[in-house]
This record gives structure tokens, C-alpha cells and sequence, in this order.
């Protein structure tokens, strides 16, 4: 479940004591009023980012996109990540999420990019490339921050668990709003293979499988999290939180109560802005 402590996110950083002045960027917000940082989501299939407005958890402009590169190897990768944070000709802090397990700004596991991530200090790597503070986080945990704060877990208590259907699967799980990092349950074994090598959005598309289908796999892959940590609520994000009515109402053995994220597949961009304002 990763050995990092737990954080509260029931505080939303923006509103609390970090500094104004963060270069242009901050110049910027000041002009509206509002606490901006960049936020930055690493995905299997793409890089977005975008600065993020930490009053209203929302995005402040449009967010900018590049096609993840392959081989995803960390050098290349944070070439990519420069792109999509020079296009806003940005000059303060940055949040970065990253698809595995982070411990301190180094990435530990690599399931959908290139293994050379493994044991990287992405934090000196990234912040060596922008020439700025960078805060690395996990995607699933950054999205879940935002939820939990803004969306659709805003004041639950108990056991919520957030799952991102992607590329692969990500989670993020809350107790009583308190998150347990780096918890990885896309990895559990179901039908002898990790989760999300049956069950991802990505296996939809690769299978062409329909709803009904897709979401047959996606029940029994909550059924199997359920009965490991019977959670009153899961939250559904990634990209095909966009579409939860086409499968979401196909899934009826389930006792959690299901919802689709609020912030969609926007939620990594402002957890990892979260993360940077508040690190």
C-alpha cells in the first residue's frame, strides 16, 4: 500500500500559506485575483497540462496536450512535459503526476512508460528540465486529491476509493478523507493477470468489446476491490468517466455506491497542482 505517510486533502493548498510570488505565472493570477499553479498529468497515451485555478479547483486556461512519446524513457518524457509547459510560457511552480508509485519524487515502478523510470529522482530530473520547482506525484493519487476536495468525494467520510480507467488502472484510496498513497490496485490479480490488463480502457479499445461487455469486466474487478476493502464509495474518473451512463448502469453487483468523478480527466492536472502549491 506504499510506505509514504498519509496526507489530509481536506484543505484545499491553494487557500493556505503558500507565496504569492512565484514568478509570471503569479503575476498573472494577481491580475484576477486568484492562486494559480501549473498542473502536469503523464499519461500512457498523453501529456496535458494546464495552470490551475486553486480557488475554484478548475482548469484557468485551456489545457494543452501532447502524444505521450514512445519508447517513454524519462528524458524524452520530460522533453514532452517542457513542451506542454513552455506553451504557456510558465515560470512558477509545477505539479507533475506520474503513472506508478512515487516515494519522494522518485519514481519506483514504471507499468505503462518505459522501465528506465524505475528508482529515477523524477523531481531533479523534471525540475533540472523546466528550471522550476517541481512537486511528482501518482496520477491516481493526484486525481483522488482533487475529488476528494472538489468533486465527487468532497466531504465523504469512511472508505472511498477512486479508480482511473485509462491506459491502465489507477487508484487512489481515503480514509475519512486521508489518503493512503501509491496503493497501485490496478495490479491486483484477476483471471491470473493484473486488473487492468483486462479491464482498462485501454483493453476496451485494443478488443473492440462493447459496454456490456467491457462492463461485465469492470464489475468483476469492483467486486474483487470491494471484497478486499469494502469501500462505501467508489469513485469512477480517467476519460471514460465521460461515458459512465453507458456502463455504469450495466454494473448491479456492486454494494458500494458508484459515481462518476466530477472533474473527469481533468483531475490529475489539478491534484498535481494541489500537490505543488501545498509541498
Amino acid at each position: 500500500m506504499g510506505g509514504a505517510a498519509s496526507h489530509p486533502v481536506r484543505h484545499p493548498p491553494g487557500c493556505g500559506p503558500v507565496p504569492r510570488e512565484v514568478g509570471r505565472g503569479a503575476a498573472r493570477a494577481r491580475t484576477v485575483g486568484r492562486m494559480q499553479i501549473f498542473g502536469v498529468d503523464i499519461g500512457g497515451s498523453g501529456i496535458k497540462g494546464a495552470p490551475v485555478d486553486l480557488d475554484r479547483g478548475d482548469l484557468a486556461q485551456e489545457r494543452h496536450k501532447v502524444l505521450t512519446p514512445h519508447p517513454a524513457t524519462p528524458e524524452v518524457v520530460a522533453d514532452s512535459v517542457a513542451e506542454v509547459v513552455g506553451h504557456f510560457d510558465w515560470s512558477g511552480p509545477v505539479g507533475i503526476t506520474f503513472p506508478g508509485v512515487v516515494t519522494s519524487g522518485v519514481t519506483r515502478t514504471a507499468a505503462n512508460v518505459d522501465k528506465g523510470w524505475i528508482d529515477t529522482d523524477a523531481r531533479t530530473l523534471l525540475s533540472n528540465k523546466l528550471s522550476l520547482p517541481v512537486t511528482v506525484l501518482n496520477d491516481a493519487d493526484a486525481a483522488g486529491i482533487a475529488e476528494m476536495t472538489f468533486g465527487a468525494g468532497r466531504g465523504r467520510k469512511g472508505t472511498v476509493i477512486m479508480l482511473t480507467f485509462g491506459t491502465g488502472i489507477g487508484s487512489a484510496v481515503f480514509i475519512d478523507g486521508q489518503l493512503v498513497p501509491n496503493t497501485e490496485l490496478g495490479h491486483l490479480e484477476l483471471n491470473g493477470h493484473d486488473a487492468e490488463k483486462h479491464a482498462s480502457t485501454k483493453v476496451k479499445e485494443d478488443e473492440d468489446l462493447s459496454w456490456h461487455h467491457w462492463a461485465h469486466r469492470v464489475q468483476r474487478y469492483l467486486t474483487h476491490v470491494e471484497m478486499l476493502f469494502s469501500p462505501e464509495l467508489f469513485i469512477i474518473g480517467g476519460g471514460v468517466s465521460r461515458k459512465a451512463d453507458k456502463f455504469l448502469p450495466l454494473i448491479d453487483h456492486v454494494r458500494a455506491e458508484m459515481i462518476p468523478a466530477e472533474l473527469q480527466n481533468n483531475a490529475g492536472i489539478v491534484g498535481a497542482a494541489m500537490a505543488a502549491a501545498g509541498s
